[in-house]
């Protein structure tokens, strides 16, 4: 099916088409990557009247690391973050970029475009909400910082106001003896993860857990915080025990609905399983071993 009908509009600048959004209203959609909008528009579940294109903007794509913070252009590219020794040395970032849907989607899909769909069963925002980070915006008005934890309002809806576009993605890179690890379970590469959950551990020394982050993705509207499943680690010693009874209240928090992917009780299921995981792993991170982790295929 072919879309709509629609105007296309070339920015040059981030200002240029932040200018260009405010003016056009409404009717009008930002073209980063394109791999969630466009196929929107060929199914006419989204129908805009207006394009503004940032794929000619210069120097929005860059990856850099300095002064302890991980700064990401909003039109980084999946397959540009999961390449680059800066995204590598935050291994839960790597595992979440190096696994993204197939090569062609991480070729041309990024960052910002991913955060601002804020489709609830995307990746990034599971594990960027794992790290300390803030989303910088520009629009008309000027430059705001977002915190992450305040950005995605609901399935498909975030802070951004009116003619406001992301302009980078800034991580505070984890002190301390840490580890971290992103993992989803998905049927095949290009479709979406059934469920997803990122952990970041902080280690008060190699069996003792000072802070952790438990982070679901894919079974609820927005990426869910699991707070009870992190008061289970947080202050304790890491063992079999305390990860099972992590892995429990993860599941407990999981707000899932039933669909092609499968069922309330076994993404629940799915959850616990995947909680365990993520969980070993990071552990193992923190303590210097060099885990492969990510995306499992099932």
């Amino acid at each position: 099916m072919y879309p709509h009908a629609f105007r296309y509009h070339r920015a040059t600048s981030l200002p240029e088409a932040a200018s260009m959004l405010a003016e056009l209203g409404e009717d009008a959609k930002i073209l980063a990557g394109g791999q969630s909008l466009l196929p929107l528009m060929k199914l006419r579940l989204s129908s805009p009247s207006h394009l503004v294109d940032l794929n000619f903007v210069r120097d929005v794509s860059y990856v850099k690391r300095s002064n302890g913070e991980l700064r990401m252009g909003a039109m980084a590219r999946h397959a540009e973050l999961a390449a680059s020794d800066a995204v590598r040395a935050i291994p839960i970032l790597h595992d979440c970029a190096a696994g993204i849907a197939d090569v062609q989607v991480r070729n041309r899909g990024t960052i910002g475009g991913s955060l601002a769909e804020a489709d609830p069963s995307g990746d990034w925002g599971a594990v960027l909400l794992a790290l300390q980070c803030e989303v910088h915006c520009i629009s008309p008005n000027g430059d705001r910082s977002i915190p992450i934890s305040e950005f995605f309002l609901d399935a498909y809806t975030t802070a951004l106001a009116p003619g406001e576009i992301v302009r980078e993605v800034v991580v505070h890179a984890p002190k301390g003896t840490t580890g971290g690890a992103y993992i989803a379970l998905k049927r095949c590469a290009p479709v979406y993860a059934t469920a997803s959950v990122a952990v970041q551990l902080t280690m008060r020394d190699r069996a003792t857990c000072e802070q952790a982050r438990i982070v679901l993705g894919c079974v609820g509207l927005t990426a869910i915080r699991a707070t009870a499943a992190e008061n289970e680690l947080t202050g304790k010693e890491v063992n079999a025990q305390t990860i099972s009874r992590a892995a429990e209240a993860a599941m407990a928090a999981a707000d899932p609905q039933p669909d092609m992917r499968g069922s309330v009780e076994y993404k629940r299921a799915l959850v616990r399983s995947l909680t365990r995981r993520a969980i070993d792993v990071a552990l193992r991170r923190s303590c210097g071993e060099a885990v492969e982790s990510g995306h499992i295929y099932a």
